[in-house]
Parts: structure tokens; sequence; C-alpha cells
């Protein structure tokens, strides 16, 4: 899956799912750039794995749900590394399990504007110089809660929900410029919010519930960044505007 030559940005790259991507599209030998929110420690650290892998790295500290933030850090990465070829919408905010009839608005909007319009925001950004490269591609970082669509979680399932609409919409706006849009739906996944979740249906730990997924145990933020290397990979020169779910086939 050689990626020699192309530049990505990860967005929520310090930990999880989206640290585990950056460093794989590093290994592939891609030019990594990832932003973060506050953790500039963990951003650092993450840099310095990306040059261990022998590419060039940037972090910028770029919360998601400010837009004048994610202008700037397309300039950043931009002036630092080059045009995006690979953009990976992977930030993203939680939900507590509050119910509709609880929920405030403004907390509401705070998940769609991370979720939903962040991700609006920063395609639209780096398009133009994406559609001049040889190829592009954007994957967003979705989730499998648009398909169970469990009570409390309405915030949540609503903005991956937006989410992936916009990818579907993009992905034939933008094929006629050579550019790949595609989703990456991940389950239960053994990382920040997966262990979140799980504290908040009163489970211990992820081994607590392991008889309730497949294989018995949860899914590994490399699986899901193996799929998106594929999606982005010569090998994935015909897919576009598809989505997968990185879950073991559904709820054991």
């Amino acid at each position: 899956m050689a990626l020699e030559g192309r530049i990505a940005l990860v967005t929520g790259g310090t930990r999880g799912i989206g640290r585990a991507i950056a460093l794989a599209l590093a290994r592939d030998g891609a030019d990594v750039a990832i932003s973060y929110a506050r953790d500039e420690a963990a951003a650092a650290a993450c840099v310095e794995e990306i040059h261990a892998a022998g590419r060039r790295g940037s972090a910028t500290r770029a919360p998601a749900e400010d837009p004048d933030a994610q202008r700037s850090l397309v300039d950043a990465v931009q002036g630092d590394l080059g045009p995006i070829d690979i953009l990976i919408n992977n930030a993203g905010y939680d939900w507590d399990g509050t119910p509709v009839a609880d929920t405030d608005p403004e907390d509401l909007l705070r998940v769609m504007r991370v979720n939903a319009l962040a991700p609006h925001q920063l395609c639209g950004l780096v398009l133009p110089e994406m559609r001049k490269r040889p190829r592009g591609d954007v994957v967003m970082i979705s989730s499998t809660v648009t398909d169970v669509l469990g009570a409390g979680y309405a915030p949540y399932a609503m903005s991956k929900a937006a989410m992936e609409a916009l990818a579907f919409v993009l992905a034939k706006e933008e094929r006629e410029h050579g550019v790949h849009v595609n989703v990456v739906s991940p389950g239960l996944v053994e990382a920040g919010m997966g262990l979140d979740y799980v504290e908040r249906m009163g489970a211990r730990d992820l081994q607590d519930v392991a008889a309730l997924v497949p294989y018995g145990r949860v899914c590994q933020p490399e699986e899901v960044a193996t799929v998106v290397r594929f999606l982005v990979s010569e090998g994935a020169s015909y897919v576009n505007g598809q989505r997968i779910a990185v879950d073991g086939g559904g709820v054991a």
C-alpha cells in the first residue's frame, strides 16, 4: 500500500483510532499531519513516531468546533508539508447517553459542529488543492451507531448520519476530479470512546462485554487503520462512495 509522495491530514490524531491511522499511513510512505484539541504532549509523541518511520510530520492544535482553527490548520499543513491529498476526518465528540427530552440544545449543537460541520468545512478547504493532485482521498470515520440507533444517543447518531450523508454526496461531486470519498464505521473499539461507553453501561472494563461482541474481543484501533490504509491505496483505485463496517459482522 505504497503512499510515497502523498500528504495526509488526520484529525484527532493523538490517541486511539486517529493515532493508529496516522502511524499506519506514515509507515506506508505518506507524510502525515495531525490535529489535536488539548494534549500537546501526545501530539508531539505521535509526530516523533512519524519521524521515526522516516516521514515528515506535524501537529497543529485545532479544536474541531472552531471554524477559524480549521482554516489555520489547513494553511499550516499546506505550508509545512504541501497540498493535502489524503484527508481523514476522525476527530469526534462522544455523547453521554442523555435522552432527547433532557438534552441541552447547546450540547446537541456542539456534537453536530464537531462530528458533522467540521468535516464539511475541512473538505471544502482541502478540495481546491486536492483536485490538482493525481489522486485524492477523503475518509470519514463514522460509527455503527448509525445502524444500531440505540436509545440515549440521538445527538451522536444524528451527527454521524450527517457525516455519512456528506461522504456519499461528496463522492459523486468529486469523482470527476479523481477524488475518492469513503466511510469507515467501527463498532466497539479499545480506545477512549469505547472505554467510556462500556463504563456508562456499567461494565468494569472491556472484558466484561467480550461475550457480547464477535470473536470474544473488541476491535483494536490498528484494525480500523488497516481498512483506511486499503481505501487510500492503489488497491482501492475503483472504490468510491462506500461504507465499510469494522465490527466483526455485528453484535454477537
